[in-house]
């Protein structure tokens, strides 16, 4: 065995092993894209440095070896910036979204590309359950939304947006509630109780988001049905029964309703008292509210806007109550987001919000992209209801009109190694960018994987991969430089260069570069 110091502690390793798996095993997390564990080694992201303690130099630990004596520092500043400024580096020549605009611009941020594929595929019941992780009503907000989403679809890029709301409607309307979304409590939550004022959209998002974490909620409104304003709406376009249907599921999951209750200044001492936390979603400002001692303004109740807490400690306020909002989903993208907030709180951690995370981001679709994306699509143009938006769309509808998506989301967005380690250090990827940017290519021909070079960081991975199980083709480096890229050589297709391991090199796969793609969308034009 070998002794050397890591941060100043004594360890051994075995004779010839490599640094940055003897780390690992030590329980040091150090980031790296271009190693892959039973490969050759090929330094390249050289985002797994470290300190030689002796001489103060950076090593790439992964293709190091350990020696007698060595002194390893794992991590202090100068490391951390090197180690940014490589992931820098890397993104500013990477060109793909992590999340698609739509679902940043959505202010309950659905996940609406994995809700399309799921209504193309005729997941209904997948789709809806996608829907619900997010938005507590979405068969009366495939009715009213605005639709933001849609406002900023890269189709309309092409020709017209995807027709978003129309397939929440759907998923909504056809979907089977009784399967979706079982309570699921997490430590530390079973006993504690919160208490909502107000049983309108962001009061019922904030109970419902709250209770599927375990947390005990009970809605209080003066009203004798719930719904607040929603009721106002006329029941041509929001029929009672669809708002009632969607009330009862969220009752369903053990949320307490005390209708008919009015809540006035000794009221709302007495929940301060008996419950853990306060959400006050009240609707427009009334002034019996500049009673309960906390600060307001002209238009509402004040509140810091990224955490919705009050001044009095364990009461937070959304909606209306903060100022006229018109905007259903606004308001239920409030109940959403209290929702972390007052877990935060019952946790007894730092109040910060909804966690957010690095997302990359290109722009719009160049005139020379359109028929790359489109291989993921159709050329159709948005489909009408045929029988008029108060039927909404058929099922054949939905399913032609889901597979208009261009897909702008990644499809490895949870496992993407370059966007956890962009968020862990920070990363800017503007800083190293450039003016012009790659064009974004897709390819793939009728095989499973979908390659997208702008999103490789020529990690290597799938060359040795490829090299190593003896494919006939397989992936290799073409060019020199700054120019050079993946692909197959002899300009062969992609499913001839992946031809047994398609899996595993996916899998392996860092980034989003490589994907499972999926089925066919119907009518796809070659």
């Amino acid at each position: 065995m070998i002794q050397f110091k890591v941060n100043g502690k004594e360890v051994e390793a075995a004779e010839g092993a490599y640094l940055l798996s003897t780390l690992q095993a030590l329980g040091h997390d150090i980031p790296h894209l271009c190693y892959y564990e039973g490969l050759e080694h090929y330094t390249s992201c050289m985002l797994c440095l470290v300190k030689d303690g002796r001489t103060g130099a950076l090593l790439p630990s992964c293709s190091l070896k350990v020696q007698p004596g060595m002194e390893i520092t794992t991590d202090d500043e100068e490391i951390f910036e090197a180690r940014k400024a490589g992931l820098e580096l890397l993104l500013s020549d990477h060109v793909g979204d992590c999340e698609a605009p739509c679902t940043k611009a959505c202010p309950a941020h659905m996940n609406i590309p994995l809700m399309n594929r799921q209504l193309r595929e005729g997941k209904i019941d997948e789709a809806l359950a996608t829907v619900m992780k997010d938005i507590a009503l979405p068969g009366v907000l495939g009715r009213i939304c605005s639709a933001p989403c849609e406002k900023i679809c890269r189709r309309k890029d092409i020709d017209e947006p995807v027709s978003i709301c129309l397939l929440k409607r759907y998923a909504a309307d056809s979907g089977l509630y009784e399967n979706e979304l079982p309570v699921q409590p997490e430590p530390g939550l079973e006993e504690k109780r919160l208490a909502v004022i107000g049983a309108g959209p962001a009061g019922l998002a904030a109970a419902y988001h709250s209770r599927l974490r375990g947390v005990h909620c009970t809605i209080f409104d003066r009203a004798k049905v719930a719904g607040g304003e929603l009721r106002a709406i006329d029941k041509a376009i929001l029929p009672t029964e669809i708002l009632d249907e969607e009330v009862a599921f969220i009752r369903k999951t053990g949320i307490e309703f005390r209708l008919g209750e009015a809540v006035d200044k000794e009221t709302f001492l007495r929940l301060r008292e008996d419950y853990d936390a306060v959400v006050i979603a009240t609707g427009a400002m009334e002034e019996q509210l500049r009673e309960w001692g906390m600060n307001t303004y002209k238009q509402g109740i004040q509140v810091d806007k990224s955490t919705y807490e009050t001044n009095l400690p364990g009461v937070f306020a959304i909606g209306s109550a903060l100022k006229p909002m018109k905007m259903a989903i606004k308001s239920l993208g409030h109940g959403k987001e209290v929702s972390y907030c007052v877990i935060q709180y019952l946790k007894g951690e730092e109040v910060k919000g909804e966690p957010g995370i690095f997302n990359s981001r290109f722009g719009r679709i160049l005139p020379e992209e359109v028929e790359e994306f489109l291989k993921e699509s159709n050329d159709h143009h948005r489909v009408e209801p045929i029988y008029g938006l108060s039927e909404g769309l058929s099922r054949e509808e939905v399913i032609e009109e889901a597979a208009r998506c261009l897909h702008c989301d990644c499809r490895k967005i949870e496992a993407c190694k370059l966007r956890v380690y962009a968020d862990a250090y920070r990363a800017d990827q503007k800083r190293f960018g450039r003016e012009d940017r790659k064009t974004v290519k897709k390819v793939f021909e009728n095989g499973q994987a979908l390659y997208e070079p702008e999103k490789c960081v020529k990690c290597g991975i799938c060359v040795r991969l490829t090299a190593q199980h003896r494919e006939v083709y397989g992936m290799t480096f073409i060019g020199r430089g700054f120019d050079i890229k993946i692909g197959i050589p002899f300009d062969e297709e992609l499913r001839k260069g992946l031809d047994n391991v398609v899996e595993e090199v996916v899998s392996a796969c860092p980034t989003g570069a490589l994907a499972l793609r999926g089925p066919d969308p119907p009518d796809r034009r070659p």
